[in-house]
């Protein structure tokens, strides 16, 4: 598997199906964006940043790795080693940009697809996946990196990322927080009273939206009637758009963010437009309802191939590096795949065990019939 990964894969797709046209985002807004997708750096007069080599090639590091992290856990779910998988397949511009913006006292809260923040953290990434096999809800300390557990319920993190800040910012303390969502999370009323909370509070949160165009099937077109940047007028913050798939100027504008938040200036809400190159999930087939020509358009933005055209353009790189990194692509996918296989079985009753602190007679009759149904497979195996 080369460092770039499973960026270049393509769906299937019968003529007869139909998807939002990508031509609707013709008229959108201009992005902030340092760096275009044919790896040329540009200025910005709000937002730019000066990076050395060895910063910019950890960028590029830190997403190629995760890539590799990504498809490993979407092989091992295919395998049945998994019960499900949300990859970050093209969004790993937004969350290594962003990521790398916040200092170690600042505190996240994720969704359930942040796997690049994970990394920038130092959470490691098996510790992910046992989440995802069964095994755990989490498998991390939250208070040993300011990384939450992950947040399934769609949008409630933004409330918990609220609250937080506000209490953070009644200690007296510099810190931020940030609350990374979806754009179909930005329908919720959660995200909403969030938005609310923050402004009339003058909380220190960064909303880090990553539009990646798709609520599963539902295009964002179907969402809204502005671009979501700017819903944040509507609560008395300021929204900015960046390009989402452009790793230096998230990094620039999510690190002005925070330092506004830091300042005592409120909340900011960034919407990172990107695309969602693969499934919602492992349970979703997106060539149901999205075209090719629509994924294709958006493979020619990747993000790791333009960081790596300006580093060959800039002369910052060599084969080398790309040897190197290469080789430490596959054994951290060679760990995670051995990691994932030694973890244990998820316990079929555990499920029963906490749902009431005194026990319950219709949970106590449901953990019977799924015993019963257990046992009724002749090796004693459910198949």
């Amino acid at each position: 598997m080369t460092v770039e990964g499973t960026a270049a894969r393509k769906p299937r797709r019968s003529s007869k199906r139909t998807s939002a046209s990508a031509s609707a985002h013709a008229n959108e807004p201009q992005l902030v964006q340092l760096l275009t997708p044919e790896g040329e750096r540009v200025q910005h007069p709000e937002y730019d940043i000066d990076l050395s080599p060895e910063e910019l090639r950890g960028l590029y590091r830190d997403m190629v790795l995760t890539r590799r992290f990504d498809a490993e856990a979407t092989s091992l779910q295919r395998q049945g080693e998994l019960g499900l998988w949300a990859s970050l397949l093209g969004q790993e511009a937004a969350q290594i940009g962003s990521g790398r913006a916040l200092r170690d006292d600042d505190y996240i809260f994720p969704t359930y697809r942040e796997h690049g923040v994970a990394w920038c953290r130092g959470v490691d990434p098996t510790n992910l996946l046992g989440m995802f096999r069964g095994v755990n809800h989490g498998g991390w300390d939250p208070a040993s990196n300011n990384f939450h557990l992950y947040t399934i319920v769609i949008g409630a993190q933004t409330l918990h990322a609220t609250g937080y800040a506000m209490g953070i910012a009644k200690d007296g303390s510099d810190s931020a927080v940030i609350a990374y969502f979806g754009d179909g999370a930005s329908s919720q009323g959660d995200v909403a009273e969030s938005f609310t909370f923050s402004a009339v509070y003058n909380a220190p949160v960064v909303f880090f939206c990553q539009n990646n165009q798709w609520a599963i099937s539902e295009p964002t077109e179907k969402q809204t009637r502005v671009p979501l940047y700017q819903r944040a007028q509507g609560f008395g913050f300021p929204g900015v758009r960046v390009d989402g798939n452009d790793v230096l100027a998230c990094l620039a504008v999510t690190r002005s963010a925070l330092e506004r938040a830091r300042r005592g200036d409120g909340p900011t809400l960034v919407e990172a437009f990107t695309y969602r190159m693969g499934a919602h999930t492992t349970s979703d087939d997106p060539t149901r309802y999205r075209l090719d020509d629509e994924r294709a358009a958006w493979e020619a933005k990747d993000p790791i191939l333009r960081l790596r055209m300006y580093l060959e353009k800039q002369g910052l790189t060599d084969a080398a590096y790309f040897e190197e990194l290469e080789t430490e692509s596959e054994t951290l996918g060679k760990r995670v795949r051995e990691a994932v296989r030694a973890m244990p079985d998820p316990d079929h009753m555990a499920m029963f065990d906490h749902v009431y602190a005194d026990g319950h007679a219709l949970v106590d009759e449901e953990r019977a019939r799924f015993a019963a149904y257990q046992a009724s497979f002749a090796d004693g195996e459910v198949k």
